[in-house]
């Protein structure tokens, strides 16, 4: 939109397309925080139980490899979101990482297949990452594309909170399915179950996605035949343009970065280790 005066039915609309929006990436979330919160688990599941603090440090460093792709994930995405449209993109990276995050509840242990076991578990961290890397700027393009020029930042805003709420569910529901069981039971298979949860998530995401409409601004873009050629050129080819990216990338979202997930994650995992 062009203008901040907005009707009562845009205003609608919007909030749907925020919300719509922020589902998907919330569940994507879900996903991937899922893997930190248990690590402490997964290490003695995929790694060797010969060395636990090798096992730990092994499950934390396949952690940190979702991270390592994630810049990846938003130019191979981001591209083909430019290319082909928003909605089918989303629908693509939500399939991923929903998909990636049910296999890994599948996965036979590290006694049963050996080396195995690790290195699907890394590969399907890998895709994780590249999924999400896709979907959260995916999604806040789409809401930016909908919402008045003048106030993007804070309509695209609420795509920011999806993150501390995925988390959120994500440990609600190891809460709720260790509450449910015994600790043996748990240790022993119903871990894998906030993993299998996914799938039926990633559905009711998908249902909902499938009845979104593509951006205006992409629509309108593509029926004039002006859709960019070479997108990721045109975005880092511009000296201005790489400038804003490395300060955002290691000026603002490194920092933050560590910070929070040093807090969330790691201390988690050390108070369930000591």
């Amino acid at each position: 939109m062009d203008s901040s005066v907005i009707t009562k039915e845009e205003k609608r609309k919007l909030w749907s397309v925020i919300a719509a929006s922020s589902v998907g990436t919330l569940i994507e979330w879900y996903d991937f925080y899922i893997f930190g919160s248990l690590a402490a688990i997964l290490a003695t599941k995929f790694f060797p139980s010969t060395n636990p603090t090798a096992g730990f440090l092994a499950v934390l460093a396949t952690f940190a490899a979702g991270f390592i792709v994630r810049p990846f994930g938003a130019l191979v995405f981001g591209h083909l979101g430019d290319k082909v449209g928003r909605k089918y993109t989303f629908l693509l990276t939500l399939v991923l990482m929903g998909g990636s995050t049910f296999a890994i509840g599948l996965i036979p242990g590290y006694d049963s297949i050996g080396l195995l076991a690790p290195l699907i578990v890394l590969i399907l961290r890998l895709v994780q990452g590249l999924a999400l890397g896709g979907e959260y700027g995916g999604a806040a393009t789409y809401v930016a594309e909908h919402a008045p020029a003048d106030r993007r930042g804070y309509y695209t805003s609420f795509i920011q909170t999806t993150a501390t709420l995925g988390l959120f569910v994500s440990l609600g529901v190891i809460l709720i399915v260790r509450q449910s069981m015994t600790s043996e039971a748990f240790s022993e298979w119903g871990w894998r179950i906030p993993f299998l949860l996914s799938i039926v998530l990633v559905g009711i995401s998908i249902y909902i996605r499938l009845r979104m409409e593509e951006s205006p601004l992409f629509s309108k873009i593509k029926a004039a035949g002006k859709l960019s050629v070479n997108p990721i050129k045109e975005s880092f080819g511009k000296k201005e343009n790489l400038k804003m990216v490395l300060i955002a990338l290691f000026g603002i979202t490194a920092g933050q970065g560590v910070v929070w997930y040093t807090g969330q994650f790691y201390a988690l995992s050390f108070i369930q280790n000591t």
